[in-house]
């Protein structure tokens, strides 16, 4: 059994040192983890050459080049797409095929590709990144979490419409009257009080 496919450890009485490794091991398993951090890696000596300076019993070399710029370029360009693949896994087959091609081209620009350090780093990532997947488990998992709101939601609803319905409905006609009788019926606004009989000078 690999390990994206082992079981975590609870979550009971662990102490600090476990819930950092739980944690750990949870972001290891959700993303492409080793091929944005060989990608990175592959970018630093691509990055680094160009501009390093040794000291050789007490004179200094400088291995500054032309391509400078163009290697600083790349170097941070692959530490993006590494950290890409962690942050995103969503666009790992973008940033898989980008790490692969920006390698290959540190070979002529970039001193063979930091003298040949960052070419199976860059190479190896690149692949882990295209060949990664998301585990099955984890995502159904997700994906019912995303699906139980919405349907508790469809269920609320239909069971309200039922008993709204009922609430709106009139009631049934009487036999003999015309129209059936609606409940709340306000009275009408220009109703008048009845008038004694006889009339005012009667009622003197």
């Amino acid at each position: 059994m690999s390990s994206a496919l082992a079981e975590l450890r609870p979550a009971e009485h662990e102490n600090t040192v476990h819930w950092v490794l739980r944690v750990f091991r949870h972001f290891r398993r959700s993303r492409p983890f080793w091929g944005g951090l060989m990608a990175m890696i592959a970018g630093v000596p691509i990055m680094y050459f160009p501009y390093a300076k040794l000291s050789l019993n007490g004179m200094t070399v400088t291995m500054a080049t032309t391509a400078g710029a163009g290697s600083l370029i790349i170097g941070i360009l692959l530490i993006v797409l590494g950290l890409t693949a962690w942050f995103q896994p969503a666009v790992r087959f973008f940033a898989g095929v980008a790490t692969m091609l920006l390698t290959l081209v540190s070979i002529p620009v970039s001193n063979l590709s930091g003298f040949g350090m960052s070419l199976l780093p860059g190479l190896i990532g690149g692949g882990l990144m295209l060949a990664w997947a998301p585990n099955p488990a984890e995502a159904a998992v997700a994906a019912e979490a995303v699906a139980a709101p919405v349907a508790a939601e469809a269920t609320a609803e239909a069971v309200a419409a039922p008993a709204a319905e009922a609430a709106t409905a009139p009631l049934p006609a009487v036999p003999g009257q015309a129209q059936p009788p609606v409940l709340d019926k306000a009275p009408a606004a220009d109703a008048t009080l009845p008038q004694q009989a006889g009339g005012p000078e009667e009622a003197r």
